[in-house]
């Protein structure tokens, strides 16, 4: 898949998580942005004949790193992690924070504290290509759990995302789009964009397909953690429109873990 001028390729590792690849055709350079597992990106890389120049860490959970040591044996990729990281991954060659800039050749990413899933995740904005890697902090049709902070803060994090252009590609950590339809129609039953958004969901899952990326236009329609605004994700709550989206989320999220 290409959008704009990078390239991306997208692959299973373990069991759902979601590897990456995005590559600038223009250099050659190419990033994997974390590494679950070293054989799906090993084998992503030589199907797509790309030589892998970096790795960009989301943030420390072990199903987003273990591949790493292989893949850089294999590889020589320049590591980039997160700098509350530190500890969790200590041998990486740049450490990033709020407001830095990373490179994968002529491409460039803004990065995002997004701390809610923990409270050292980071998100990678390619504005030039209209792509965000969103780690596990934004799903297609979903959130990431809350581990290591109150759920506002999470809700904060997710307010970024909602300010990004429909066309925006959005890039999760993991395949949970059917799970995450189930509970979104359990929020939505009358909404008819989730409703094609799950049919949709199907159809991939049939076809041996998953929807990753999403874009923002989607999600911005069908994701219940993004219409907290909508009466009817209020409602579904038993809170009042109109109110605190932030108290709609956090009630939202406490639904979905009970789900």
């Amino acid at each position: 898949m290409s959008a704009g001028a990078a390239e991306t390729r997208t692959f299973l590792c373990r069991s759902d998580n979601v590897g990456v690849l995005i590559h600038d055709p223009r250099t050659g350079a190419c990033a994997a942005i974390d590494v679950p597992e070293a054989g799906p990106v090993l084998r992503a890389l030589d199907e797509t004949g790309w030589r892998l120049t970096d790795i960009l860490v989301t943030h420390r959970h072990g199903d987003h790193i273990e591949g790493i040591p292989e893949v850089r044996r294999a590889t020589g990729a320049r590591l980039t992690a997160p700098e509350k990281a530190r500890e969790a991954v200590p041998d990486a060659d740049v450490y990033v924070r709020e407001g830095d800039r990373v490179r994968v050749g002529a491409l460039e990413a803004e990065v995002w504290e997004t701390p809610g899933h923990c409270l050292d995740h980071v998100t990678y904005w390619f504005s030039g290509a209209e792509i965000v890697f969103a780690g596990d902090t934004l799903f297609t049709l979903g959130c990431g759990r809350v581990m290591e902070s109150p759920p506002e803060t999470l809700w904060r994090s997710l307010q970024r995302f909602d300010a990004l252009p429909d066309a925006t590609q959005v890039f999760s950590g993991h395949d949970y789009v059917l799970s995450n339809a189930r509970f979104a129609r359990a929020v939505e039953p009358g909404n008819a964009a989730l409703e094609a958004r799950a049919a949709e969901a199907e159809r991939a899952r049939t076809e041996g397909r998953f929807l990753v990326p999403s874009t923002m236009g989607a999600e911005r329609d069908a994701n219940p953690f993004l219409r907290v605004r909508e009466p009817t994700v209020a409602h579904a709550v038993d809170l009042p429109a109109g109110g605190d989206p932030a108290a709609v989320f956090v009630a939202l999220r406490a639904w979905k873990n009970r789900f």
